[in-house]
């Protein structure tokens, strides 16, 4: 009988140290960046590579921190390749767990994992993601790592995934349900991840927020704290590094870091509350116009500077076809990780105010001049992240353009 992977055209690939078969996407007559999963039998996207390098990374950090044989559970598994990769680049992993619910998924899955020779190491099942974490959440069962990355929102799988994690473990979820997170379909975000979005310049930053907020909020129902060591938005998706601990005291501390963005669509002043309040009483104190507001959500850090400078050091310790692209995006995060919520992108302030455009060297240069703290960010290439307020960067724009 034919092996389920011989019904629709395949190819092998190398990515990293893994060698696996997957869908030929050629077949199906798409590029890699409007792939469905409902255009293939088994979902690959090979525009994740970058994403699964940065995963990685993270988690061999992970390990240097904890200092110990881990295992990983990684329940919406596909073709394998994110389990065979955790098995073959991560020193110090004990045993990986696969699951997938569709069964093409879990067939071609274990396939790969024996083209890989890791039949000792990684195993697959075929079953619910959910059900899967709900049978290791007993003591002594439970996972060091759990990896959530879905097609869409990881938000249906994060209560199992809380209480599936043993004490400081660590949680990857990633989201690509950008739609809802940015502001244009805001129900759905409020349904999904119980806060407010807001269409703004700065709307990734703010998704990676509410998804944080969104894992710290259902990990404090189980009297679980958690912190964020790592995020990042790329390409169509975010991705929320989080390590747990247990304990009411430290779920208590994390919630103390949710809140609201209150935003101005008049000026582009923004600041930060921790207490919700009634839409007509926020007013702007840069120009007294209305103010609108994102949250509840994430207001602590979304970058932890030693465990970044971790994933540093073993980036430098690889060969990854992303490596530079990695590279980048590590100094950008520790550069902005001390920084305020939010930034400004150059050409909405230009725009807002009928100014020309400076360059971005200008601006930087001249901020530091006038004694404020500019980094640029990895959420935009224009972004700016600044202790300067709207009014005084509108002034600053004003006289490096010569404008009046």
């Amino acid at each position: 009988m034919a092996e389920p992977w011989t019904e629709f055209p395949t190819e092998t690939i190398t990515e990293g140290k893994a060698k696996v078969v997957v869908p030929n996407l050629k077949a199906y007559g798409v590029c890699p960046q409007d792939y469905a999963p409902s255009k293939a039998p088994v979902f690959f996207n090979p525009v994740m590579e970058f994403n699964r390098d940065l995963t990685v990374l993270a988690f061999q950090a992970y390990q240097r921190m904890v200092n110990r044989e881990i295992t990983i559970c990684e329940p919406l598994t596909a073709t394998g390749i994110r389990g065979i990769r955790f098995a073959t680049e991560i020193q110090g992993v004990k045993k990986v767990i696969s699951c997938d619910i569709n069964l093409h998924s879990a067939k071609l899955a274990a396939h790969n994992i024996t083209l890989n020779n890791l039949k000792d190491h990684v195993s697959v099942k075929h079953k619910d993601a959910n059900r899967l974490l709900g049978e290791h959440s007993a003591p002594k069962t439970r996972f060091d790592i759990i990896d959530i990355d879905p097609f869409g929102t990881p938000v249906p799988h994060l209560d199992a995934s809380v209480q599936a994690l043993r004490n400081n473990g660590f949680l990857a979820t990633t989201a690509t349900d950008m739609a809802p997170l940015c502001g244009v379909h805001s129900k759905a975000c409020i349904r999904k991840y119980g806060g407010r979005p807001l269409r703004t310049e700065y709307c990734q930053e703010l998704a990676v927020r509410l998804l944080a907020g969104q894992v710290a909020a259902t990990a404090a129902k189980h009297d679980i704290g958690t912190r964020v060591l790592f995020s990042h938005c790329s390409d169509h998706y975010i991705r929320v590094y989080t390590q747990i601990g247990y304990g009411c005291q430290k779920a208590d501390e994390s919630l103390k870091n949710m809140g609201y963005v209150l935003h101005c669509f008049n000026c582009l002043h923004r600041e930060t509350a921790t207490k919700p309040f009634p839409d007509a009483a926020a007013k702007c104190p840069e120009c007294g116009s209305k103010m609108e507001y994102a949250g509840p959500l994430w207001l602590g850090k979304i970058f932890d500077v030693p465990f970044v400078n971790l994933m540093v050091k073993e980036n430098a310790r690889t060969a990854f076809r992303n490596s530079s692209k990695i590279s980048k995006l590590l100094s950008a995060a520790r550069e902005e990780a001390e920084m305020p919520p939010t930034y400004y992108v150059l050409d909405r302030l230009t725009g807002k105010f009928g100014l020309p455009a400076p360059s971005m060297a200008a601006f930087f240069g001249t901020l530091h001049d006038h004694g404020f703290t500019a980094v640029a960010t990895h959420f935009n290439p224009r972004g700016v992240r600044t202790n300067a307020p709207a009014s005084v960067m509108q002034e600053i724009l004003r006289k490096i353009t010569g404008s009046k």
